[in-house]
């Protein structure tokens, strides 16, 4: 996998981990099992053709023999090839492509100067939370980025891995439903998700959208990634009057397409917002 921009993948992976690992073994294990068999009927090529004989009509010709076992062969070996691409497709999407499209979503913000707070709905284990603390703490903000997962260990867990990123100080996690964002209207200047709403049916998907919107500050900036869904987000976020809609090239992640769609809120009139979310005591409750 090499390097990902500054990050070399296995320091990715010694702080993230992948949340894929289960796939990863199960697809590497196949593999190396049509592997096993494709050597097998290839060191014991005699013994196959013996055992395909005893199994078919005595009618059957040697050289159709000679062709089936060469044909389970040849599957045997394109199985455990494709089922070797399949799982390093999967690992290198969660890890080393995560990081690169989490990297892209941040670049998408023309300006984080302006920016004192961020939300990032579904943070999972705070690949892009962190890239957007990152990018605070590179521009010198005093503001804060919340990362929302509906599992409070999952959010507990992004947030020491923010603490050994260094950017702890600039990151707030919680639990919570993207379906029904815990946040007042127009409280944040940037709304990021990775994957945080692909995973739910068509209309709870419109729903998280339409949250992300609700939770956006006039004249602020939201950016989605998502698998196979970019088109749909494009279209909906265009329905719902954003501006500045944009849908990018596919990137193949998990074998599958994916787009990123950013976009902005229209201004309208600015009303008073509460206090700073990380200074009010109704949040600091629910905070990991």
């Amino acid at each position: 996998m090499g390097k990902t921009g500054d990050r070399d993948w296995m320091q990715i992976y010694a702080i993230y981990g992948t949340d894929r690992w289960q796939t990863v073994a199960f697809l590497a294990l196949h593999a190396a099992l049509f592997a096993a068999i494709a050597l097998l009927l290839l060191l014991r090529f005699p013994s196959s053709l013996a055992l395909l004989r005893s199994l078919l009509p005595a009618a059957v010709p040697l050289t159709a023999l000679r062709f089936l076992a060469g044909l389970a062969g040849s599957t045997a070996a394109l199985s455990a090839l494709c089922l070797l691409y399949a799982a390093g497709s999967v690992l290198h999407s969660s890890l080393a492509l995560r990081w690169e499209m989490a990297q892209r979503m941040v670049a998408a913000v023309p300006d984080w100067s302006a920016v004192r707070t961020a939300l990032d709905v579904g943070c999972g284990r705070g690949i892009l939370l962190n890239a957007v603390a990152m990018q605070m703490k590179k521009e010198g903000s005093g503001g804060r980025v919340v990362g929302l997962d509906r599992r409070r260990e999952t959010a507990v867990e992004a947030l020491r891995r923010a603490g050994a990123e260094g950017v702890q100080e600039y990151v707030t996690c919680r639990e919570g439903d993207a379906r029904r964002l815990p946040f007042a209207d127009g409280y944040f200047d940037v709304v990021v998700s990775a994957s945080g709403l692909g995973a739910a049916a068509a209309e709870e998907r419109g729903r998280g959208l339409a949250e992300m919107v609700r939770v956006l500050k006039p004249g602020g900036v939201g950016v989605v990634w998502d698998l196979l869904r970019g088109s749909e987000y494009a279209q909906r976020l265009r329905e719902m009057r954003m501006e500045n809609v944009r849908l990018s090239d596919p990137v193949t992640a998990y074998m599958v397409g994916s787009h990123i769609v950013s976009f902005r809120k229209p201004m309208e009139q600015q009303q008073p917002l509460p206090q700073p979310l990380f200074h009010d005591p109704h949040w600091a409750a629910d905070m990991c």
